[in-house]
């Protein structure tokens, strides 16, 4: 029944949330995503060589992503009928699988090390706990770039780490959550405009912004609902207003929705300049008229703005399920 669905999604969202992702577990077991990213670097190792033609290469991608999505989508059916058997103690597995794909824990838990980091130890622990999460060069950054590169990160992942999960499996049940971590995973292995990926990733790219298009759009409405449960309306007014005017000015055809939100939200300028393996990466800044001189509060703000929106998503569920 569509009820029970829902009903576990709401536990495995709060499973996650309470417990994360334990290291003691990780340590002796391997990760789903570790599998996952051997798969694809695997069909990398195979289909991407180096001597191929582009219009090969392309081919190749499309084959990759094409088999490991129907595998992954055999693979969580086939956990779905077997979990179906086993009656209750199969719903509790799989209230304990679907944890295992979303990450509003371990992304809490990240974004804390860079504010703590930043009050704490300065610069220079700011700096290291944001290396952990962005790709851009942290000795560049200074306090204001950590912070925006932190509060980046954390909405955008919001949105790929959490709702595109919880919305893909709310809708397809594992074999959604699977295909969507595959997809996710492999976007973030192979999806680069880099010289050895912009063939073989083609594929991956495209259909990992096809994917997310819907979660990004959501997370961004339940940040303006999070803004104005914390701030009030003239928040969650000011929130969307930054939302619709600022979201296209990201390079992403999502991840300018929560992070554009967020910036309204908290009332700070996001994006702009930045460098990445020593490239300047231009865009101009998401609510330019926003606070810029932000730092290690700024940050917890953001994850208080976050873990809001969790709470309202969980929130929204549970209501479904007793209407």
């Amino acid at each position: 029944m569509m009820e029970a669905h829902l009903l576990i999604l709401a536990l495995a969202l709060v499973l996650d949330r309470v417990v994360g992702d334990p290291p003691w577990l990780w340590s002796r077991l391997p990760h789903p995503v570790v599998v996952f990213g051997t798969c694809i670097s695997a069909f990398d190792r195979l289909l991407n060589r180096p001597i191929l033609a582009d219009p090969l290469r392309k081919a190749g991608g499309v084959l990759t992503i094409a088999l490991l999505l129907m595998a992954s989508l055999g693979v969580g059916y086939g956990l779905h009928l077997l979990f179906t058997a086993l009656g209750f103690l199969g719903v509790l597995l799989e209230i304990a699988v679907t944890a295992v794909f979303l990450a509003q824990k371990s992304l809490l838990d990240h974004v804390k090390a860079v504010a703590d980091g930043l009050l704490y130890e300065g610069l220079a622990g700011g700096r290291r706990a944001v290396s952990m999460i962005v790709g851009r060069d942290p000795d560049v950054l200074d306090e204001a770039g950590v912070a925006r590169a932190a509060l980046e990160s954390l909405s955008e992942n919001f949105a790929d780490g959490v709702v595109a999960p919880a919305f893909w499996y709310g809708l397809l049940g594992l074999p959604g959550l699977f295909a969507y971590k595959m997809l996710n995973t492999a976007d973030s292995m192979i999806g680069h405009k880099s010289e050895r990926y912009m063939q073989f990733g083609w594929a991956s790219a495209r259909l990992d912004d096809l994917a997310n298009w819907p979660a990004a759009r959501l997370a961004g409405l339940l940040i303006v609902c999070a803004a104005g449960t914390g701030e009030g309306i003239a928040t969650a007014k000011r929130c969307f207003t930054v939302m619709m005017a600022d979201h296209g000015l990201h390079r992403s055809p999502n991840s300018g929705w929560p992070e554009a939100a967020a910036a309204g939200a908290l009332d700070v300028a996001l994006a702009g300049p930045r460098i990445y393996a020593g490239d300047l990466v231009y865009e101009p800044m998401m609510n330019a008229a926003g606070q810029r001189t932000i730092g290690g509060e700024d940050i917890r703000r953001g994850l208080v703005l976050i873990d809001d929106a969790w709470r309202i998503g969980v929130g929204i569920l549970v209501l479904l399920v007793l209407l």
